[in-house]
């Protein structure tokens, strides 16, 4: 691949990280998310050489699972791990539910409206 272009936007103003796309001759895109670091430090001018960095440890990694002589081991690794709801596990919706509520406590409560006002009669003073 030929990199003719590069395109970096924010993801939630940066505050998520920023998204770099890797544009090729031939219109092929390689798109990178990097996250946010701790500290904020992840702006345009760095996002480019991380997003390098991210797709050489993911080469890298792709090159092990090729290396792997049981060809079942590597499909294993590429295999999704099942969440409760392909495993229809209520139980655990439920808990993973609550567990959000809790965590966007008091934003989770339901909005509630209050006024206050004063009759007019029909009175002519």
């Amino acid at each position: 691949m030929q990199v003719v272009g590069i395109q970096v936007s924010a993801e939630r103003a940066g505050k998520a990280g920023l998204t770099v796309e890797f544009v090729g001759a031939e219109g092929e895109v390689v798109t990178v998310t990097c996250p946010q670091d701790a500290e904020g430090s992840l702006n345009r001018l760095n996002a480019v050489p991380r997003a390098k960095d991210i797709l050489s440890a993911a080469l890298g990694a792709d090159e092990k699972l090729q290396d792997t002589p049981d060809p079942r081991a590597s499909a294993a690794a590429l295999r999704p791990i099942p969440n409760a709801r392909t495993a229809h596990d209520r139980k655990t919706m439920e808990e993973q539910l609550d567990e959000g509520l809790e965590d966007t406590f008091p934003a989770s409560d339901p909005v509630s409206i209050a006024s206050s006002a004063i009759a007019k009669g029909n009175s002519r003073r």
